[in-house]
């Protein structure tokens, strides 16, 4: 089965609102059986404008990726990052 990944591109506004933002997040993703390939670290714009901060989640499958997305848990957590950062994020079906 494909797995599913949640690729978030981010520029924080407000760092002291979205730590407690990606503190509940994580705990969330967590639960939702994902895992962080990448959160933050070193980047490079090759084409386009870049973010400051890339995040690449991987679960087990489409599903389950969108099930965390779209949990109440995550939901909730997302208002924390209200107004803290302007933000893209994806959901892709890959290998």
């Amino acid at each position: 089965m494909p797995k599913g990944y949640v690729i978030a591109r981010v520029d924080i506004e407000d760092p002291e609102a979205y730590a407690r933002y990606a503190g509940e997040a994580t705990k969330v993703i967590a639960a939702h059986g994902g895992r962080a390939l990448a959160r933050g670290g070193r980047y490079e714009a090759l084409e386009g404008k870049a973010r400051a901060r890339n995040v690449v989640l991987e679960f087990d499958s489409y599903d389950a990726a969108r099930a965390y997305y779209y949990s109440a848990e995550y939901q909730a957590a997302r208002t924390l990052r209200e107004g803290a950062a302007e933000i893209e994020m994806v959901l892709v079906e890959g290998a």
